[in-house]
């Protein structure tokens, strides 16, 4: 078949905007609706959950979106793919025929089943599931299903199967294939595709983007040779820009090789081009085949953690520190004791919150009594009896449970994908016949010390002068994306050679000193005129178990941004 296959996306994550589903199914035409709910964190979510009940596991707001937009979606006839089943596939697929009779609806509703892998014997598992591909969906979209809800598959295999279902590709169609990857992974969170969480948001202001008004939900218009053009409905609010569009095609991988079930993503060879107003045309995408093991997302129940924020203004703050920890440490028995303080505030600051800065003890332990009351008691109780001025933000809190994730693997001929259709009948998903390397770390990857300068003028400026960034967590580990700004520069190629030599891990351990003992991979992305970062156990366990004062690393590539480097003065 031929022709552009319209494919939107309505969720992020698990919280997302409630009205996102309608507003996309009323927005304009739409093909297929897909809503990314799952994240590493959010499993964890969803495993507490099941301890509750057997009964949860799955994302409970979509089944209130479902509950609104049920009836609307098959008028429209847009087909609904979501990975909202979380833990618990089956229930969800039960809860929504349950929703649908209550509407005086039949929809023909199929889930896919079986990334959940705890028979497998992970240690210590709460929850365990290898990332699926998207032949399942694709499956049961072609046997006529109107809604399709998954477990723990990739969340590009959102796009990737209804593409497959559409346009009849094979298990060897790689470079459409990677080519559906890339724009999964480009819509799947949500409108950090049209100008959230966007570095550049100013600019676009600048250029007539209404950011006051909720941003519009991206959607991939695919074709058969796997290409795509991300757009938004019109009159909403953000923008789809080659910056926008680059921000998230950044965010959130490793090397320049983008391992999924199906296929293997050559980022390297992708191309964006502007094609008009809120459209970005994605194309030359390469492709290889996957992986011979499938990737498990494993959590599992860290203990008990709890927080204090003592409040230091005015003068002597190194004094007042030292005098509150002294105090403290000595009526500490949790196992893991962590102190962080926040930035020195302006000499003669006119606010009093200006004169101060936050110093925080994180503490953490397998039982939750160190935590809990003999922790708090011993923080408060000091009041009347440390530094001048002591308080804090709020009354301490209550312990809270953790979790920790880690990557582990499968072998393919352990889990088996499982559609089971809406007619009840099951379906098992053959495994793909070649593969590739398991290790693509090298591909793209940065010497580790810098190239030499050129001996030319250069500026003391913010890196952010002409360089964006978008940054988050894979796991314990912190990932950063900067790319060359799409200004209109003629300087542009010459700006990405710059930055390229410059963000070696080297330079990356200097702009983050945090990074100076950790491992550091830098990959290079000359087409999206980008650099890729991974900074390895940044995180310390994931974001679950960090402490850390940004554990997803969310704000990290802001920081960056705002760092102090020579910048040479003819890219000025």
């Amino acid at each position: 078949m031929t022709g552009r296959y319209r494919v939107g996306n309505c969720s992020g994550f698990y919280g997302d905007r409630l009205s996102a589903m309608r507003e996309m199914l009323e927005g304009g035409p739409l093909d297929v609706l897909t809503g990314d709910y799952l994240a590493e964190l959010t499993m964890l979510i969803l495993g507490r959950d099941t301890l509750r009940s057997p009964d949860l596991g799955y994302a409970r707001t979509f089944v209130r979106q479902m509950e609104d937009c049920l009836g609307l979606a098959l008028e429209r006839g847009v087909k609904i793919v979501s990975n909202a089943g979380g833990l618990n596939p089956a229930a969800l697929a039960g809860r929504l025929r349950e929703v649908a009779a209550g509407l005086g609806l039949d929809p023909a509703i199929a889930h896919v089943e079986g990334d959940d892998v705890r028979h497998l014997g992970f240690e210590g598992a709460l929850t365990a599931n290898a990332y699926l591909g998207a032949f399942g969906i694709a499956a049961a979209l072609r046997e006529g299903a109107d809604i399709v809800v998954t477990g723990r598959v990739t969340d590009a295999s959102l796009v990737v199967g209804p593409a497959i279902a559409r346009f009849g590709w094979t298990r060897t169609s790689y470079d459409e294939l990677a080519g559906a990857v890339v724009a999964g992974h480009i819509i799947e969170c949500g409108t950090q595709a049209t100008g959230g969480n966007f570095s550049g948001f100013r600019a676009l202001a600048e250029q007539g983007a209404d950011l006051r008004r909720p941003l519009g939900f991206p959607i991939a218009e695919l074709a058969a040779d796997g290409s795509s053009v991300i757009t938004k409905h019109e009159g909403t609010g953000g923008a789809a820009t080659v910056d926008t569009v680059t921000a998230q095609l950044v965010y959130e991988i490793q090397s320049a090789h983008y391992l999924n079930p199906d296929v293997t993503a050559l980022l390297d060879t992708v191309r964006l081009t502007r094609e008009g107003r809120d459209r970005v045309l994605v194309s030359g995408t390469r492709g290889a085949p996957p992986p011979e093991r499938l990737k498990v997302c494993l959590n599992e129940l860290g203990g008990w953690r709890n927080t204090v924020e003592f409040v230091l203004t005015g003068l002597d703050l190194d004094a007042k520190e030292e005098w509150v920890r002294e105090q403290l440490t000595p009526r500490l028995t949790a196992s893991s004791v962590t102190w962080t303080r926040g930035g020195r505030p302006a000499l003669d600051a006119d606010t009093e919150e200006g004169a101060s800065t936050l110093l925080r003890c994180t503490v953490m332990d397998a039982a939750q009594e160190p935590v809990g009351r003999e922790f708090t008691a011993a923080a408060v109780e000091l009041a009347l009896a440390s530094y001048p001025g002591f308080t804090m933000t709020g009354p301490p809190p209550s312990p809270s449970p953790y979790g920790i994730y880690r990557p582990e693997y499968a072998d393919r001929s352990a889990v088996r994908h499982t559609v089971v259709h809406a007619d009840g009948s099951r379906e098992v998903i053959p495994d793909p016949s070649a593969f590739g390397p398991a290790d693509v770390s090298g591909a793209g990857r940065r010497p580790a010390s810098p190239a030499a300068a050129p001996d030319v003028p250069t500026r003391r400026m913010p890196l952010g002068t002409f360089v964006h960034a978008r940054s988050g967590d894979k796991g314990g580990d912190a990932n950063l994306g900067l790319w060359v700004a799409d200004d209109g520069s003629p300087s542009r190629e010459r700006r990405t050679a710059w930055l390229i030599e410059l963000m070696s891990p080297d330079k990356v351990r200097e702009l983050v000193p945090e990074a100076a003992d950790k491992d550091v991979d830098v990959y290079a992305l000359p087409g999206l005129g980008a650099v890729n970062v991974l900074v390895r156990g940044l995180l310390g366990r994931g974001v679950a178990a960090s402490t850390r004062f940004d554990p997803q690393a969310k704000a990290l590539g802001e920081w960056v941004r705002s760092r102090i480097v020579d910048i040479r003065e003819d890219l000025l």
